[in-house]
């Protein structure tokens, strides 16, 4: 029971984990160099940062849990 616990898990997990994957896909490319005198800095797009993070920090809270109803 716990092994197609597991596997339907690790399944979802990257099931919805690939479309951080893609998520950069498409845009404008990466900025030229250089650029013209008095345009100042180039500044990138911003890049999302979660990217997964909240899976893991749920996988994590669920790993604590399990363990510490085990010791009881």
């Amino acid at each position: 029971m716990l092994r197609k616990y597991l596997l339907f898990l690790s399944f979802t997990v990257l099931f919805f984990m690939s479309g951080n994957a893609f998520a950069q896909i498409g845009g404008d490319g990466p900025p030229a160099p250089g650029g013209a005198p008095g345009d100042g800095p180039i500044v990138p797009p911003p890049n999302p940062i979660d990217g997964g993070l909240g899976i893991l920090l749920a996988v994590g809270v669920g790993y604590a849990v399990r363990k510490i109803k085990k010791v009881d």
